[in-house]
């Protein structure tokens, strides 16, 4: 053996204590624990939903390590406090603004979390929505670094066919990938808006008499009526986040402050809950596009529905 490719004692004993501690460090954990932290990146995600849209998505942002939280059954148990590496939350518009519901979570939550997003759901226009969340969450001490929208099916009675609007490819696949992967990588971004945006919106507020720190919060008993077609089934007193609806010896009845999410309206098999009729003028006036269409999201189901908003002890 020539002499240039002996290895000196110092030389060896060097590349022994490095294989020494390489070894030491592996059975430690070490280079495994780095890797299943990285992995173990606890997510939370709160969502509101009547007709599934906003489930569906939770469901689609959630990772190996996401738990999903309904709000309106944080409501019903009085929590508010949450604690997680990204905390995030998915409601649906309604004219543009929050269902109040939501309003009273996020002005009373405490979300410890080093990055936050929000996606809101709508139909057909967001307007200034993204605007909107950023003033209530930032007044409640909750500012988000993410803010995006995605379009989805309109589920809003009164102006739009189910039926039709179960038929427009609104492509949500795409639109979603894009979100996910801005949350994946901790994106710090709102969607922007236009000064035509919030001039639509402002007439919208004029036309329709709505408070604007409200939004649409109505009274059930005036907007609903049930109907001889009611059987009885108990459908409708699970589905609603408000608990406004009671199974009686008769039939149904309903009362109580209304989100207007229809989660009511668009679940009951029989189509025995209707708009009331309204003559005075006020807004919604109890029209509805197609009585004989209604809409839940294909990936959701009843129980779905039934798990999220049960306001039942």
């Amino acid at each position: 053996m020539s002499t240039n490719k002996k290895i000196s004692r110092r030389h060896a004993l060097k590349s022994m204590g490095a294989v020494v501690v390489s070894s030491v460090v592996a059975s430690s954990g070490v280079f495994s624990l780095t890797s299943f932290e990285a992995k173990r990146n606890k997510r939370i995600i709160l969502y509101f939903t009547g007709t599934g849209n906003c489930l569906y998505i939770a469901r689609q942002l959630a990772g190996e390590n996401t738990e999903l939280l309904s709000i309106p059954q944080m409501v019903k148990r009085g929590k508010y406090e949450f604690e997680a590496d990204e905390i995030g939350i998915v409601y649906p518009v309604y004219g543009h603004m929050p269902p109040y519901m939501v309003r009273q979570f996020i002005q009373k939550a405490k979300l410890n979390a080093k990055y936050k997003f929000a996606v809101l759901t709508y139909g057909e226009m967001k307007c200034d929505a993204v605007e909107i969340w950023d003033r209530i969450s930032r007044k409640a001490g909750n500012t988000f670094d993410y803010i995006g929208t995605i379009v989805m099916v309109n589920n809003w009675l009164p102006g739009f066919d189910m039926n039709e609007q179960i038929k427009i490819d609104k492509h949500i696949p795409e639109n979603l990938q894009k979100i996910k992967t801005d949350i994946s990588q901790q994106k710090h971004w709102h969607e922007p808006v236009t000064e035509e945006e919030r001039q639509i919106h402002r007439e919208f507020i004029a036309r329709s008499g709505l408070n604007p720190e409200v939004g649409f919060l109505m009274k059930s008993e005036k907007y609903f009526t049930v109907t001889n077609a009611c059987v009885g089934c108990g459908i409708c007193t699970y589905v609603c986040p408000r608990g406004n609806y009671e199974l009686t010896a008769r039939s149904v009845k309903t009362s109580g402050d209304c989100e207007f999410c229809f989660a009511c309206i668009q679940n009951c098999p029989q189509r025995a809950i209707q708009f009331t009729k309204l003559e005075d003028g006020s807004f919604p006036d109890g029209t509805e596009k197609n009585p004989n269409a209604r809409y839940r999201n294909e990936h959701i189901s009843l129980m779905d529905l039934k798990l999220a908003n049960n306001q039942k002890k």
